[in-house]
């Protein structure tokens, strides 16, 4: 990195940002906090970068749920002089049932005084949760481009030219610009990395390694195709609205990104990362809706699943743990989203997994799932213990990710949260075949090694390692302990939570496994 210091300003120009992925580290100049992080970060081609004079008008949300007054105004003063005023068309605060009200009205009133009606505040009578409160910011809007952010952040200066662009030469993109971070407790700036935006199969989010095909354009200014998106958006807001804006149907939050993401590939458009973009967000301490957000998430994820995923929907039930049939959430009526992807003519998701990411690995043969119990004591179950580590225990039932155990019918046995993709190593139950213990190992490395990975299991019988003959059993080291481990079989039994029937053995799934 070339620091420069400059009135106060410390700019920082990322010469070498294409050859390796790193995360670096600039301190913002002490301000006021209703005024703007004084921070530019830039790459050198980003800052020789120019762009069309004549470019699509904007419309900026911010979505907001009792927010602190001075954050909102940071993120406003950000957009205002952040953003030429010929381009911004207005911004439209949308009030998710705030108790923040008349101190904001005041503020609104003497920013539309200096700069003629530029705001306009949206106020949900009741609260209605971050998707909906984004679509009614989309309904707001009048200019040709709409991006959709929360109101704790802060633009970066030229944020908005790129995204226009790149809008006005393909309507159909759906784009995230690059993330940089606002620490809550002291408000400095980290940058981050440009990266791609993925998910796992329980739908949370997460970032990708850029793709090689973008590091042989040798320009770091070029759009990173991106399987999916996060949580902020811009986009051509009448294409936004053909291909159905965002899902109403789903519950708060999480989940709706992801939606969209699948949506603009399968439906003819695509999702792009922008790095010559950056918009800085302020990590909250507390989330300010649900305590438990689980329930809403794993709802969420269950209308992607049943609406977008195809055959491979049964992976989200696998992540989260659910009962194929009848997980116990109710979804709601996915009807009206399944007429739009028809409607559309949107491909499959078999397509979207081989043709935008094949990172994401599909598992067809398992056949048993969720917590492991051995009959002589069913208040313990396995689990993962301690990480790092790779020693699996007995440990009271939790039913949480560590104790997640996925049996194959191919005989391998996860242990732990359901990774499933290429740079992410699911790890696999083995017997080393001395001593007393069992140990996790990554499956791949497990394969290579050829280690004792193979199990033979049924549900009520025992776990016996095909290649070592020994059980896998429990031994007590007093009344109230018990460990996990190998040893001659003496005929305990064991029962998994979830049984699949069928799963992984017609032809035709088989055959998508192979890809």
């Amino acid at each position: 990195l070339l620091h420069i210091q400059r009135d106060n300003y410390l700019i920082c120009f990322c010469l070498l940002s294409s050859l390796v992925i790193v995360i670096s580290f600039c301190k913002c100049k002490k301000t006021n906090f209703i005024h703007m992080s004084t921070l530019f970060v830039f790459c050198y081609s980003c800052k020789m970068k120019t762009y069309p004079k004549d470019l699509p008008t904007l419309s900026v949300v911010l979505i907001f749920m009792n927010e602190g007054l001075s954050i909102i105004l940071r993120a406003i003063n950000s957009i205002i002089n952040r953003t030429p005023a010929h381009l911004l068309k207005e911004i439209i605060l949308v009030d998710d049932y705030n108790d923040l009200k008349g101190p904001l009205e005041t503020q609104v009133k003497n920013y539309n005084a200096k700069y003629s009606e530029l705001l306009k505040i949206i106020r949900h009578q009741k609260r209605q949760g971050l998707t909906q409160a984004r679509i009614s910011g989309w309904e707001a809007s009048t200019a040709d481009v709409v991006a959709i952010l929360d109101a704790h952040i802060e633009v970066n200066v030229a944020w908005a030219e790129p995204i226009l662009s790149r809008l006005k030469e393909d309507r159909t993109v759906i784009i995230s610009p690059v993330f940089d971070n606002i620490r809550f407790d002291d408000f400095e700036l980290l940058q981050y990395s440009v990266a791609a935006d993925g998910f796992d199969w329980a739908l949370w989010c997460l970032y990708e390694p850029l793709p090689a095909k973008w590091y042989a354009l040798k320009d770091e200014t070029a759009p990173v195709q991106s399987p999916s998106i996060m949580g902020i958006i811009a986009a051509d807001r009448k294409f936004l609205g053909e291909i159905g804006v965002l899902d109403s149907g789903m519950h708060i939050y999480g989940g709706e990104n992801v939606e969209l993401g699948l949506r603009a590939w399968q439906c003819g458009g695509k999702v792009e990362v922008l790095p010559c973009s950056r918009i800085a967000h302020l990590e909250r301490a507390h989330k300010p809706y649900l305590p438990d957000l689980s329930i809403a998430v794993k709802r969420n994820a269950l209308r992607v699943a049943e609406v977008w995923m195809d055959d491979y929907k049964y992976m989200v039930y696998f992540a989260w743990n659910l009962p194929i049939e009848n997980p116990g959430i109710d979804f709601g009526d996915v009807s009206s989203r399944k007429d739009l992807r028809k409607k559309l003519n949107c491909k499959g998701f078999d397509w979207y997994i081989k043709n935008i990411y094949p990172n994401l690995i599909y598992l067809p043969n398992i056949v048993g799932y969720g917590t492991m119990k051995n009959t002589l004591k069913e208040d313990i179950c396995i689990d993962q213990g301690p990480v790092p580590g790779n020693t699996p225990i007995m440990y009271p039932c939790h039913a949480y990710s560590p104790q997640h155990i996925y049996y194959h019918s191919t005989g391998e046995m996860y242990v732990g949260g359901l990774q499933a993709r290429w740079n992410r190593g699911d790890r696999c139950l083995t017997d080393p075949g001395n001593g007393d213990l069992p140990v996790l190992e990554t499956c791949d490395i497990a394969v290579n090694k050829g280690l004792n990975l193979h199990w033979d299991f049924r549900q009520g019988s025992a776990v016996i390692n095909r290649s070592t003959k020994r059980c896998l059993e429990i031994a007590a080291d007093n009344p109230v302990s018990y460990r996990l481990v190998m040893q001659t079989c003496t005929g305990q039994r064991w029962n998994i939570q979830h049984t699949v029937k069928g799963w992984g053995k017609t032809k035709d799934l088989q055959q998508k496994a192979q890809h």
